[in-house]
């Protein structure tokens, strides 16, 4: 019978140990926070479990009714230059944007493309200039109306309207632009003072909350909320991405508003996004607010913006290469050839040397050394460490200045020195009076009616050659045309440079 009972006892020991076992994890449970070493004496050190007293906000409209009057719409006209459809593997400008190659529907396009090429080029086939029309975003920055919006929000727009959240609208000018970091300035003249917002002095945090504010779909004063995703995003929109990626949902029209924290501050200026469909896939990204400060500020006083060159070719350096030149790791920006009277060839830079630092601040790569250097001043003298034949070396450079053809500074272009060939539309100005550097004649004003108008010239876009002639100043220009009126010809073959692409264009000749 003992050993029966012990038989007996055994499990009913075990069944209670169990369940003393089971009633301690279920005090863990409700209490949360037991150490480890409670459970597994001498076996962890580990700190005391992070505790997190932090809650997202109940509602967004305190913020939303602080800053919401100062979020605006901007529309734009635009010209809108006649385009043929590309069937050679290229972008569609069609109705249906970017088509495969082998789309059924290429066949079709490419005989409606062929039958529009038809005609015979007379002044009876040429069709009216046309507008189009688009939206996009913007916030003020100051009392007395200066907004901050895309580049890309007004790119060849000829007249901006700003439309207030309560439906007023007031005509705005172009202050200056910068295509690099894709930031525009507009201003708005009333006698009036508009409620404004403020860039944020520190960058946000990943998981922080953030509100955008914009007109996506022409839907003015929309609101949205969501989280910093991810901060330094490089999505290849230029030398200088430093996005800031949110999942706020953001569409088209949302271009140029502001992304806000939870003080009313503006962490970014949103400016993309990441969507197959072109709908909102809860990848958004904006321009930091530490970049938009800068770059406002310059085109404010400016109207452009100015950086330092440095005058080098770069390229990244991968594993391989930083094994064949001795460096312990792939960074730094690798010299692939320095034009020459550059600042860099000046100062003995050579193709083959890997930047890997400046003024102390080390050079991860071609981007951050884009952005450092963009940073300095023209003029600036600065110490460039590279490695050289196995071993680092320390070179002075004064950085010279980086030319931008992109330039927009609408006063400067209509200054009292220009000329006015009437009967082409156009006004002209040289490279120096429009304050840029190099070659050519700068188209300051062109006529909403004129020939130049009908063939798609703009102001900014620079006159490097007529009829076969180069040509420096206005005054070459109209001698150029005069030759080609004395050759028998009745339209001139002008060459052009914009956004780095050169295209000819041919004008009548109609000289006063």
């Amino acid at each position: 019978m003992m050993h029966i009972r012990e038989t007996v006892e055994a499990p009913r020991r075990l069944r209670s140990r169990r369940a003393r076992l089971l009633a301690g994890a279920m005090v863990l449970g409700t209490a949360g926070v037991l150490s480890v070493q409670t459970l597994v004496p001498n076996q962890f050190a580990f700190a005391d479990p992070v505790k997190i007293d932090v809650q997202g906000p109940a509602d967004f409209s305190p913020v939303v009714q602080a800053v919401q009057p100062a979020v605006v719409s901007v529309r734009v006209k635009q010209a809108v230059e006649p385009k043929m459809m590309n069937f050679d593997g290229g972008n569609s400008s069609g109705p249906f944007g970017d088509m495969p190659q082998d789309h059924p529907l290429q066949r079709f396009f490419r005989q409606f493309g062929q039958q529009g090429q038809q005609g015979n080029g007379s002044e009876q086939h040429r069709k009216p200039r046309q507008y189009g029309m688009s939206q996009g975003s913007g916030f003020f920055i100051s009392e007395d109306g200066y907004l901050v919006t895309n580049h890309h929000v007004i790119d060849k727009g000829t007249e901006f309207t700003v439309v207030m959240n309560d439906g007023k609208e007031y005509d705005a000018k172009l202050i200056g632009a910068d295509k690099r970091t894709d930031l525009a300035l507009l201003k708005v003249d009333a006698d009036k003072e508009f409620t404004y917002v403020k860039f944020a002095d520190d960058a946000p945090h990943v998981g922080e909350w953030v509100v955008a504010i914009g007109n996506p779909f022409g839907l003015g004063g929309s609101v949205t909320a969501g989280i910093v995703s991810a901060r330094g995003r490089d999505i290849g929109a230029g030398p200088y991405d430093d996005f800031i990626q949110i999942d706020a949902p953001v569409n088209r029209g949302n271009s140029g508003g502001p992304a806000f924290n939870m003080k009313g501050e503006v962490i970014g200026v949103n400016a993309a996004i990441f969507s197959p469909s072109g709908g909102n896939v809860g990848i958004a990204f904006a321009i930091p607010a530490s970049t938009a400060t800068n770059v406002i500020g310059d085109l404010k006083n400016d109207g452009s913006v100015v950086r330092g060159w440095l005058g080098v070719h770069i390229q990244n350096v991968t594993d391989d290469i930083a094994e064949s030149i001795g460096l312990d790791d792939a960074s730094g920006a690798i010299v692939s050839s320095v034009p020459e009277d550059g600042p860099a060839a000046k100062a003995g830079l050579e193709a083959g040397d890997t930047i890997l630092s400046v003024d102390g601040s080390k050079v991860k790569g071609p981007r951050e050394l884009s952005k450092i250097i963009a940073a300095y001043d023209p003029d600036t003298k600065v110490e460039i460490a590279v490695w050289r034949d196995g071993k680092e070396k320390e070179i002075d450079v004064t950085l010279g200045k980086l030319q931008d053809s992109n330039k927009v500074a609408a006063a400067e272009l209509t200054a009292p020195e220009r000329t006015s060939l009437d009967d082409l539309g156009l006004a002209l100005v040289t490279a120096e009076e429009a304050g840029l550097e190099g070659p050519g004649v700068i188209v300051a004003e062109v006529a909403d009616e004129g020939p130049a108008a009908e063939k798609g010239l703009r102001p900014g876009d620079r006159i490097v050659e007529v009829a076969g002639v180069k040509v420096e100043s206005p005054t070459d220009v109209v001698g150029a045309l005069k030759g080609a009126e004395e050759n028998g010809r009745k339209a001139a073959l002008f060459r052009l440079e914009s956004n780095e692409n050169t295209r000819f264009v041919a004008l009548p000749i109609k000289i006063g």
